[in-house]
């Protein structure tokens, strides 16, 4: 699927990476697709690709396809603005690992990129299921999550927050896929503060 095409806007010349896989909410994907272009920014969609030169997943609702052609793998997380782990069975599949005693590569990427401060980490509804593996990355940071993963989070060692957007720094979470526009409007607007600190400095 080609990419949306940029325009001039306040996120002009950053990168937004959303990383894909099967079942994902095709309501979600096309908006991340087009209204973070609208501001400007370049979005990337990044998946494990399995030695393949392109994937195509489909989506949960419609069964929509959606193809990838770039790799997870050997991404430097500094590159982009913001990563999203997105909302649907993404983060479950991206997860997998063939051995239990290593972190598959999706998961080794949010591990990387939750010790870069400077990177915006973006979490929404089932896709905090990519971080269970690494605890430690979200213990005492405040979040929300779909309803059927607040036992999850607390056991991870996160601070629960009924709200549907909750950000804590450079963690923005949102309750449910069906948020993902209040949760892009949250992103936009922290990429953009992020942006003008830097640039301040």
């Amino acid at each position: 699927m080609p990419e949306a095409v940029t325009i001039d806007g306040p996120l002009s010349g950053t990168r937004i990476a959303v990383l894909m896989e099967s079942d994902y909410y095709e309501p979600e994907i096309s908006y991340y697709r087009h209204r973070f272009a609208e501001e400007g920014a370049r979005v990337e969609f990044l998946t494990r690709l399995w030695g393949e030169r392109e994937l195509t997943f489909t989506g949960h609702e419609y069964r929509a396809p959606f193809s990838v052609t770039r790799s997870l793998e050997g991404i430097d997380p500094r590159d982009y603005a913001a990563i999203i782990v997105p909302s649907g069975m993404v983060a479950d599949r991206l997860r997998y690992t063939e051995d239990v005693n290593r972190l598959a590569p999706a998961v080794r990427l949010l591990r990387w990129a939750f010790a870069e401060p400077g990177v915006l980490k973006g979490v929404i509804c089932h896709g905090m299921w990519l971080a269970a593996p690494i605890p430690q990355a979200v213990r005492g940071r405040k979040l929300v999550c779909h309803n059927n993963l607040v036992g999850d989070v607390r056991n991870m060692g996160a601070e629960y927050v009924d709200q549907d957007v909750v950000l804590d720094g450079d963690l923005l979470t949102a309750r449910t896929g069906e948020h993902h526009h209040l949760f892009a409007r949250a992103l936009i607007e922290c990429v953009v503060e992020r942006r003008g600190s830097r640039e301040a400095r």
